[in-house]
């Protein structure tokens, strides 16, 4: 997924952000995800707010589970695929 160029930089509070798309290779049944292993939203997603929606955006159907998930592994909240949308936690959206 390419960044956008410009010559004018928009920040944006990141007590702002109420959705978080993240692009990603794949994720399971119960919104476990794998990503692309820079580890940039591991990082990035515990600033946010607590109630922040996540998104994993693949191009694969999910696998049935994703191995060796580690306790500090944030999982998404809603998964979609060229065809289809998972929704996995059960906060309110």
């Amino acid at each position: 997924m390419l960044e956008p160029i410009s010559r004018h930089k928009f920040i944006v509070s990141i007590s702002l952000i109420e959705v978080i798309f993240i692009p990603l290779l794949i994720f399971d049944f119960k919104g476990y995800r794998i990503g692309y292993g820079k580890g940039f939203y591991d990082r990035f997603i515990p600033l946010c707010k607590k109630n922040i929606i996540k998104i994993g955006l693949s191009f694969f159907y999910p696998i049935k589970k994703i191995q060796n998930i580690h306790k500090n592994d944030l999982s998404i909240d809603i998964g979609i695929t060229p065809n289809h949308i998972f929704f996995f936690n059960k906060k309110k959206l």
